[in-house]
């Protein structure tokens, strides 16, 4: 079906009188806020991340729109809210019919004159003709290699190591030798993706292959090295996906010296915190009692369970992930660093919009879950900085909800594009709402945006009517979860940050409860 022609003519001409800025869209796999300047924790260290805050505008506030990173990415870049895609799961996003017939964002902006290319992870299923160039497909190696199968970090314990070498690995990637069994094969260290294996030889730190996020930071820096010798280049859209801090959690070893185990400061924990909750209900888990161990649990419960299972304390298992989760957060920040000395010492400094997300956060214990694909703050919190020449207020920050659903929106409007982004009248028009007038006053009020953030939850099932999911809405003072059961979870994030204490049955709440039901029901009417 071709594009009306009404829509047709809005589509903008490449080459106006002023040269369109470029656009540098970093996403990091699994990123909660344990980053410089949103305090989720205190020894984390990003001082890459810190300096691309300074010249921008960090966005306090910025949640997925679906904590799991299929159907977010798909969200992501494709404008749409999984409640009018249909899009709630993994199935590809290139299959539904809605997201079919609209562009995604590097489409639209090679529509509109610009030259895209990518690389790493971007959108969870990749299709390489929505890019006029694409690098590194996704590669959530290294794992453990015995010759015959892939497996968790030799230094992982049970039962942790059980759930497998992607989620139930954490560890320095360091020579294998010394973990070699009396008549056992050599343990080798692979990555790469599934038509591209290979294997990664370590000797030591100064002898070794690159991991996968260091070959697509250093594509990101070559392809800009490229553009700035060629003065006369197209305006670009390059989008640079890091898999770190997604599991295996295994970075070089230096990263994890930065944060000795002895020292690291544990998450605040509330004891017996899930027992007010109502996530168990909808996970397979009757009564939240059903043993850990069953097919059924929900994964981040397993995580959660079979970690604090596998040492001889919760304290110490906590503290053995959260090092390597910081010690990965560490490791991107390094990339991010080159990406950003690349622009800001060259010429591409003045007109290069650069901005920086993650697909949804993580969950580091609290209310015993390990995981992402929750509800609460800790997974659908995720950091966003946009930096922007001539529009940005430098080293402000925004406290304002938003979600990832405007990060079309915004750069559309930044670089000046059309508004249009159907293909065909089976498509649908962008969800969110520009966040312009955040980059240039970040205390405003009369932001044309939703007063809340609105997050769904991904549910293993065949089929996903829109109106019977889980869904969550995050404003300034109230987060207000719906089960797709009915059950509510209402929590006062000024008094509560830490969303400890659910006040949904609490009879002064009621007048409250209801106004955000019907906010809710509102906001995901579906066509």
């Amino acid at each position: 079906m071709q594009m009306p022609a009404c829509m047709a003519s809005n589509v903008a001409q490449a080459g106006s009188p002023e040269r369109p800025p470029n656009v540098i869209l970093i996403i990091c796999d699994d990123l909660n806020d344990y980053v410089e300047g949103y305090g989720g924790h205190p020894q984390a260290r990003t001082p890459e991340i810190t300096r691309l805050i300074q010249s921008g505008v960090l966005f306090t506030q910025a949640h997925s729109n679906i904590p799991i990173c299929g159907p977010s990415r798909a969200s992501l870049f494709t404008g749409i809210y999984p409640h009018h895609s249909g899009c709630f799961g993994f199935t590809r996003w290139d299959r539904f019919p809605v997201l079919k017939h609209s562009r995604t964002l590097m489409a639209h902006f090679r529509a509109n004159g610009y030259q895209t290319l990518g690389t790493g992870k971007l959108m969870h299923h990749l299709v390489r003709s929505e890019w006029d160039e694409y690098g590194n497909p996704a590669d959530y190696g290294p794992f453990a290699f015995d010759g015959q199968k892939r497996l968790a970090h030799p230094k992982v314990p049970q039962p942790f190591r059980e759930i497998g070498p992607v989620d139930g690995s954490f560890g320095p990637l360091e020579d294998l030798a010394s973990y070699q069994l009396p008549g056992k094969k050599a343990l080798q260290w692979q990555t790469g993706s599934r038509d591209n294996i290979r294997i990664l030889g370590v000797g030591s730190e100064t002898d070794r292959d690159s991991t996968s996020d260091e070959l697509n930071g250093a594509w990101a820096v070559d392809k800009l090295r490229t553009f700035i010798r060629q003065a006369s280049h197209k305006p670009f859209f390059m989008g640079v996906g890091f898999i770190r801090p997604h599991t295996p959690l295994i970075v070089p070893e230096r990263f994890f010296d930065l944060f000795p185990l002895e020292d690291i400061e544990l998450p605040k924990i509330r004891p017996d915190d899930v027992d007010d909750t109502h996530a168990r209900s909808v996970r397979g888990i009757p009564n939240g009692k059903e043993p850990h161990s069953t097919r059924t649990a929900d994964m981040g419960l397993r995580m959660y369970q079979h970690l604090v299972d596998s040492f001889p304390t919760r304290e110490e298992a906590l503290k053995q992930f959260i090092q390597a989760y910081l010690a990965s957060v560490a490791s991107v920040d390094e990339q991010i660093g080159k990406i950003l000395d690349t622009v800001e010492h060259t010429s591409l400094r003045n007109n290069t919009i650069i901005v920086l997300t993650s697909d949804h956060g993580w969950g580091m214990g609290e209310k015993d879950y390990l995981y992402k694909n929750a509800l609460w703050q800790e997974s659908t919190q995720i950091p966003l900085i946009i930096r922007a020449p001539g529009v940005a207020a430098k080293g402000t920050r925004c406290d304002h909800p938003v979600s990832l659903i405007d990060l079309y929106p915004t750069l559309v409007d930044l670089c000046d594009l059309s508004q249009e982004t159907r293909i065909n009248a089976g498509g649908h028009p962008l969800d969110g709402h520009s966040l312009r007038p955040f980059l240039e006053q970040a205390t405003r009020q009369d932001w044309e945006g939703p007063a809340a953030a609105l997050t769904a939850l991904y549910r293993w099932a065949e089929a996903h009517p829109p109106a019977e999911q889980s869904y969550a809405l995050r404003g300034r003072k109230w987060r207000y979860i719906r089960y797709s059961n009915g059950r509510e979870e209402l929590y006062d994030t000024h008094d509560d940050p830490y969303e400890w204490h659910n006040l949904a049955d609490r009879p002064e709440q009621h007048a409250e409860l209801k106004g955000l039901r019907k906010r809710l029901m509102t906001r995901i009417k579906t066509p």
